[in-house]
């Protein structure tokens, strides 16, 4: 535990020192609310619920003294479909109230929590501003949309003393701890080499489609939020908005923040002293995406280097997986990913330098134990006992961000620890997101 209380404390520092900047139906869990105190139950505002944010919604609610009295989005057709849905887990529906503009969420007194599942852009604002509201934060993944903004996020966590919980629910998974328990064991011997990977065979192009007007029922201003003006497009709204600049990262910020938080967990590692990245459309060079579905990115620490890979269209990645981690070490290879673990020994001359460790599945649900200890910590208050706080999740963003810097820029390129900034001012111009539409990066 001291180990991680490190590296939290690391993680915080590097964010906050940057720039100033199951399952059960819910009747089941009705006989256990009058044993929960008033001053106990935990009221809950839902902002974007079209997926990961429903989903997590669904897990909050099915603990005990948790209860749902609004939701946010910006298509009413969401806000419909998902009423409906509470409605059919027996949840009445009659006291929710519905909104398409979060502010009028956080000016609700009964509020006491806030779970954010909009699109990544909207994430530093959002979390910001619910934390200044005396609201704590549960936040989907990645929480920042630039290195910036994942400073903000973690100076408004300790400003505000909030509880701020992270998407990363894999912290929560007991495999991927018992994992990093073998890995700082040492039997790997020295690791030189880390490697992340994403490997996504469901992922099929994106076909190009013409501008259009919003769909009826969509606040599109509000959808856009900081993001610059453009016309509305099919392509980037809903799941779609993840491959485009504006609004998130691609997939090194959508499932590198995952693979890469648990690398840098391993290696107990910080930051990178440089980053070299290369790919781009190789698989769908006429799709209507941004980010690149083929990257190779190298990160070099003191002493290893990681290696981030990501395809589309391709699900046979290292280790025949499509995603994972692998710590590779002078006595043999640990392997995780979402259902296991395993070890694999190094030979020499046909004799194995260590013990094999034949595969450890997954034995419990990660959303379930990360929700549950989220409801928690915002009952104790006790900070520490987070499975995934803000300052780590930030870490990792931070990190995910400096690979699609360093491939937007076409070129190595160097972290300066001393000034928390790249030695190169063209990269630098990548650490804070561009606001638009009146909207300003928090200054917290």
């Amino acid at each position: 535990m001291s180990s991680r209380r490190n590296f939290l404390q690391n993680a915080s520092a590097l964010a906050a020192g940057g720039l100033v900047m199951s399952s059960f139906d819910n009747r089941t869990f009705a006989i256990f609310k009058n044993s929960i105190a008033p001053s106990d139950q935990i009221n809950l505002a839902a902002v974007g619920i079209n997926g990961m944010g429903f989903t997590d919604l669904s897990a909050l609610l099915k603990h005990e003294g948790v209860n749902v009295v609004a939701l946010c989005d910006v298509d009413k057709n969401v806000l419909d479909r998902r009423m409906s849905d509470l409605a059919k887990m027996k949840i009445d529906t009659s006291r929710i109230k519905t909104f398409s503009d979060y502010r009028k969420v956080l000016e609700l007194k009964d509020v006491n929590a806030v779970l954010i599942g909009t699109p990544d852009h909207w994430h530093c604002r959002i979390m910001v501003d619910a934390c200044t509201a005396g609201k704590d934060v549960y936040c989907e993944k990645p929480v920042g949309n630039s290195i910036a903004e994942c400073a903000a996020m973690v100076a408004a966590q300790k400003k505000y003393n909030r509880v701020v919980q992270v998407g990363q629910w894999q912290h929560s998974n007991k495999h991927y701890q018992d994992a990093m328990d073998f890995v700082h064991s040492g039997k790997l011997g020295n690791v030189r080499l880390v490697k992340a990977w994403a490997y996504q065979g469901w992922m099929k192009p994106v076909p190009v489609q013409p501008d259009s007007a919003p769909p009826p029922g969509v606040d599109y201003d509000m959808w856009l939020g900081p993001a610059r003006k453009r016309p509305f497009n099919p392509n980037r709204f809903h799941f779609n908005f993840r491959w485009y600049w504006d609004y998130a990262g691609g997939l090194m910020t959508d499932w590198g923040v995952h693979m890469i938080d648990y690398a840098l967990l391993g290696a107990k590692a910080s930051v990178p002293k440089s980053i070299v990245a290369s790919g781009g459309k190789f698989a769908y060079p006429d799709d209507a995406e941004e980010t690149p579905d083929t990257l190779t990115t190298i990160f070099e620490f003191e002493g290893f280097n990681m290696l981030w890979e990501h395809a589309t269209g391709i699900n046979d990645g290292p280790y025949q997986r499509d995603h994972g981690v692998a710590f590779i070490g002078n006595n043999g290879t640990l392997v995780v990913d979402r259902g296991g673990w395993e070890v694999i020994p190094e030979k020499i001359n046909g004799q194995d330098k260590m013990e094999a460790v034949s595969r450890q599945q997954r034995s419990d649900d990660g959303v379930a134990i990360h929700t549950k200890n989220f409801v928690d910590v915002v009952r104790s208050r006790k900070l520490d006992d987070l499975k995934c706080p803000v300052q780590l999740a930030a870490h990792v963003a931070t990190v995910c961000d400096m690979g699609n810097i360093a491939f937007r820029m076409g070129k190595k390129i160097y972290w300066n620890a001393a000034m928390n900034k790249f030695t190169d001012e063209e990269a630098n111009k990548y650490l804070a997101a561009e606001y638009h539409n009146g909207y300003t990066l928090p200054k917290v």
